[in-house]
């Protein structure tokens, strides 16, 4: 065999074991990228991983929510796989799932309904990843998640009625309330609709006439509204007044006030109780248009970070974390608000 003859033979054998390396490369340097496991205290020179789904971006409030985990995540040096689950808890699972396949070392998610997440939470245990509630809770075995962190559904709605009942004491005729629920099936919902109920029951004159719901949404605030004062001709229901709004967030109160703005009611005429805090919200109060505005803190950020190292640590965390809220009325001194900043 001559010498090129040689050569060309050395190349091509040279060529076939360079191009079966590659992929093996390829495959170790894939997986050197790979975080590591939950379980595993990180050192300095790797970051932590969180896998976070949110529900979407509905609202202002729900807007800065998303902000603030982001901010505090930057501020602690920890890293996001970041899911927008746009309203849908097939589009969540698929997310949750990814994160498991990742290897983050926590997840973290906003549960868009209470229903249908043991399936997915057990797979995420058993790959040993811990997983914590965040703003809405749901019905699980509380062996699948490490923790909750969010509002106070129960006692917010329990503010909401409170501030009604003073504000109602010296009337005695039959109070009628229309009320504005959230998404179906969330648990925000149940327990701000349970807190509200449960304070009025021991006043006859209160009764809920309709309750309705909007999503959570502007555009249903005011589609429902539209289609209530168009059917009524007015404040009614079934012909009954409505005496008090009473609705689970600003952003359907938001679009209550657009519907009435629309057809020429003024908010001078009803009662109106909203909740979340956001600051067109709380424009609105001091302009006379809205009665009371019981908070739901967004800015869990910090809270949250705190949470998940400690998880990541394999530390227990506390079972349920309540954010401290207040409320906002129409007896305030206005001067004393400062710019809510969502």
């Amino acid at each position: 065999m001559n010498i090129s003859v040689r050569k060309v033979i050395i190349y091509i054998a040279l060529t076939v074991i360079l191009a079966s390396l590659i992929p093996l490369v390829f495959i170790y340097t894939t997986k050197k990228q790979q975080p590591s496991v939950s379980n595993q205290t990180p050192t300095n020179k790797e970051k932590l991983i969180l896998g976070f789904s949110q529900i979407g971006s509905e609202s202002a409030w729900r807007s800065r929510n998303t902000e603030s985990i982001f901010e505090a995540a930057e501020a602690n040096d920890i890293q996001i796989l970041f899911d927008d689950a746009q309203q849908k808890q097939e589009n969540q699972l698929k997310a949750i799932r990814s994160f498991i396949v990742y290897q983050v070392d926590v997840i973290a998610f906003v549960p868009i309904v209470e229903d249908g997440w043991d399936n997915v939470l057990q797979e995420a245990k058993e790959a040993g990843i811990p997983v914590i509630l965040v703003d809405r809770q749901i019905n699980t075995n509380s062996d699948l998640y490490a923790g909750f962190l969010g509002e106070d559904g129960n006692t917010e709605g329990k503010l909401a009625a409170e501030y009604l009942v003073k504000k109602c004491a010296d009337k005695e005729n039959k109070i009628n309330i229309l009320e504005f629920s959230g998404t179906a099936n969330s648990s925000v919902v149940r327990k701000r609709a349970e807190g509200f109920r449960d304070v009025i029951k021991d006043y006859p004159k209160f009764e809920i006439i309709h309750s309705e719901d909007g999503d959570f949404l502007r555009s249903r605030g005011k589609e429902i509204m539209d289609r209530i004062l168009l059917e009524n001709q007015g404040l009614f229901i079934n012909e009954k007044p409505i005496d008090v709004i009473y609705s689970h967030n600003d952003s359907m109160t938001l679009g209550i006030l657009d519907s009435f703005e629309k057809n020429n009611i003024s908010p001078d005429d009803v009662i109106i109780i909203s909740i979340d805090g956001e600051q067109k919200s709380i424009d609105a109060l001091t302009q006379g248009k809205l009665n009371c505005v019981v908070e739901c803190n967004p800015n869990l950020g910090p809270l949250l970070m705190n949470l998940i190292k400690d998880v990541a640590e394999g530390k227990e965390i506390p079972p349920v974390t309540y954010m401290n809220e207040t409320v906002f009325t129409e007896d305030d001194d206005f001067s004393q608000y400062t710019p809510r900043g969502y």
